[in-house]
């Protein structure tokens, strides 16, 4: 559907040139289960692709150019991972932007915690699409996920006007924290309410919504709740990590979660049984994967990471 209308821009900065992946100095992959080793082989390794962010977040593979966007969250741009290793910026003063999609017509789609929303990018510009709920302002939109009815949903926590390396520090206009369903044309809509909701991604038939619950008084948890087109169901515990929060995770072809956390990366299979774990040398903030599933793409503190699949 990618036309050179909705086309993401790049403003050419280039950061860093092309190179080659190197090992990092870290434990590799455990796993429990015989599934994942057929996915997750045993000569696995975590590499580096770039660790000169200041806090890296929202990774999301950019099929039309294949490449992959993340965020450098303090540091205020947004960045793209070249195959050939380079990285060059895709938005400059992108307003504290945390998670990223690309949306179907090869927009860029982002939770911004300096302006409080969520904004859609293509060649016309950057347009602020959502900042307010029933007239209030929203808390920091953190991450996001595009359905395949186009509605745009997202968690909205008060990380990015408490945390002020992460945004504007202010006072909550709302007394919850919650998750909202926006659709171009339909007012936004506040699906559920949870304690510090961050990452979020919906199961392969979108019939289930998994949500990280933040803080979840004191139990930092995945969520899961069913979806049925209208109503979102009670959230009901799905997982949990050791270390840390959940942050943001993601869903691959099988319904499994692959999480992240302050000791990397855990997988859970679709009934939330773990699976395997893989380490990283500080907290890991987001994964996703590449359009075939063949490389799993990590954030963390300053570094994008990447571990290939079978």
């Amino acid at each position: 559907m990618t036309s050179d209308a909705t086309r993401i821009p790049l403003d050419g900065q280039v950061l860093q040139g092309p190179r080659e992946p190197h090992e990092v100095d870290v434990n590799p992959p455990r796993v429990w289960d015989e599934r994942l080793a057929a996915v997750l082989p045993a000569s696995s390794r975590l590499l580096s692709l770039y660790d000169d962010a200041t806090w890296a977040e929202g990774p999301a593979w950019w099929p039309a150019e294949h490449a992959l966007i993340f965020s450098d969250v303090i540091g205020r741009r947004t960045l793209a991972w070249r195959e050939d290793g380079s990285i060059v910026t895709v938005r400059d003063r992108s307003n504290f932007a945390n998670g990223n999609v690309v949306d179907d017509y090869g927009r860029l789609v982002q939770a911004e915690h300096g302006r409080r929303g969520v904004s859609r990018t293509d060649n016309e510009g950057t347009t602020l699409l959502v900042d307010s709920y029933e007239g209030a302002p929203l808390n920091s939109p953190n991450d996001l996920v595009v359905a395949s009815d186009g509605a745009i949903w997202f968690t909205d926590p008060t990380y990015g006007i408490s945390d002020p390396r992460e945004g504007y520090p202010a006072d909550p206009a709302l007394k919850h924290t919650s998750v909202y369903r926006w659709r171009e044309g339909e007012p936004l809509r506040r699906m559920i309410d949870l304690d510090e909701p961050n990452g979020l991604a919906f199961s392969r038939d979108e019939r289930t919504l998994y949500v990280a619950e933040s803080r979840a008084d004191g139990t930092p948890r995945i969520v899961a709740c069913e979806w049925d087109g209208e109503t979102l169901g009670a959230p009901l515990f799905f997982a949990g990590v050791d270390a840390g929060i959940p942050d943001g995770f993601a869903v691959d072809s099988r319904d499994w979660l692959w999480i992240s956390s302050e000791a990397g990366i855990v997988i859970v299979d679709e009934t939330g049984a773990r699976l395997g774990v893989i380490p990283t040398p500080h907290v890991a903030s987001n994964c996703t994967f590449d359009a075939d599933e063949k490389r799993l793409f990590i954030t963390g503190d300053s570094d994008l990471w990447i571990v290939e699949l079978a």
